[in-house]
């Protein structure tokens, strides 16, 4: 049985983390035992779940010796064939020694700086063609980067009867017709761009009145709540807080937007697939290279309200069958090139050449 342990030094969620939760609980099998190593205050703790045996590992900062030392520790008592770490912090404290016979794996899911945090590993994944190609460029060696993607699992339908437990939590009228987006508040995130973009969108579509609901929370929140305010889009605006689980959101909504400046990949588009929802996405790394414009997605320039506010426009007065044949190809994307049986197999076939070599 190959044994893999999975690093990260995250406190809160996010797509990376997201991602991460699902990849353990997915790698586990009758051939796969894939465990996790998580901060002890973590939000991502209860998340992976009692059925993914955890272990606890402070990871304060960068330089915490104790917890690389704890980590080392981790990887000799327990037998472990792979580590693979995820993002900068994790992957500092994980220093295999020569000799040990286990392969360490980076995985990256941003253009993050290389040396003195990456380079040590004995192979990198990255989630993009793109960064890929970074990677390379940065001097690691081609043979040893490999791309695959993230995957998210198609999600049954919400029970109509907790989706209107939520439309009556978020005071929605009925007959709504919702624009869902979901994210950190923080600038990358484009939320100040996505905010004047709806003001300019009628309060109607289709006789429907027309919502904005964002699930999100951080440190630009009260300068959003403040631009909502000064634009006047406070009565049709509704902020859902923080949604470890938005699964119910998706459901209710009518029209996702990713309104990023910059996503290497972008998670939430490959969510909003996954619950069949047509998508407007700017054009940043993650939605160019996931999204074909007019195809599967609609694209609109980074930081470009008055563009997106057109392209939300174009697509709400499409009707529903040209939203429906956006959302399906879309959903098929998500099926054909970001599926958990494509995902993991790569990832399993990685880790046996990897250990043959």
């Amino acid at each position: 049985m190959l044994r893999s342990l999975h690093i990260i030094g995250s406190r809160k969620m996010g797509g990376a983390e997201q991602f991460f939760q699902r990849l353990v609980r997915g790698l586990n099998g009758p051939d796969h035992r894939a465990m996790a190593v998580v901060r002890p205050g973590s939000e991502l703790r209860p998340v992976v779940g009692d059925s993914t045996r955890q272990f606890h590992v402070p990871m304060r900062n960068g330089w915490d010796i104790l917890s690389g030392l704890a980590i080392r520790r981790l990887v000799r008592n327990e037998g472990i064939d792979i580590v693979q770490s995820y993002m900068g912090r994790g992957t500092r404290l994980t220093r295999i020694p020569d000799g040990w016979g286990v392969k360490h794996v980076a995985r990256l899911g941003g253009y993050y700086k290389i040396d003195g945090y990456y380079r040590h590993a004995h192979a990198w994944v990255g989630n993009t063609r793109k960064l890929c190609d970074y990677l390379v460029q940065q001097g690691l060696p081609s043979e040893r980067v490999f791309y695959i993607g993230n995957f998210v699992e198609p999600r049954s339908v919400t029970p109509p009867e907790d989706r209107e437990r939520l439309r009556r939590s978020l005071r929605l009228p009925e007959d709504a017709f919702v624009l869902f987006a979901l994210g950190r508040f923080t600038g990358v995130k484009g939320f100040d761009d996505l905010l004047p973009a709806f003001a300019r969108l009628p309060a109607e579509v289709g006789g429907r009145p027309f919502f904005l609901v964002i699930a999100g929370d951080g440190p630009l929140k009260k300068n959003l709540l403040a631009q909502a305010a000064e634009l006047g889009i406070e009565e049709r605006l509704r902020w859902a807080g923080w949604q470890n689980d938005p699964h119910t959101y998706f459901d209710l909504a009518d029209l996702f937007v990713c309104p990023s400046r910059h996503e290497t990949l972008g998670n939430v588009i490959l969510e909003a697939w996954a619950h069949r929802l047509p998508v407007v996405s700017t054009s940043s790394l993650g939605g160019a290279e996931l999204i074909r414009d007019g195809e599967n997605g609609l694209l609109v320039p980074c930081q470009d309200p008055v563009g997106m506010a057109d392209r939300m426009s174009e697509l709400i007065r499409a009707g529903d069958s040209d939203r429906s044949r956006i959302a399906e190809r879309g959903y098929q994307t998500l099926c054909s090139e970001h599926s958990p049986e494509a995902v993991l197999a790569a990832y399993r076939a990685l880790y046996q050449e990897l250990l043959t070599a």
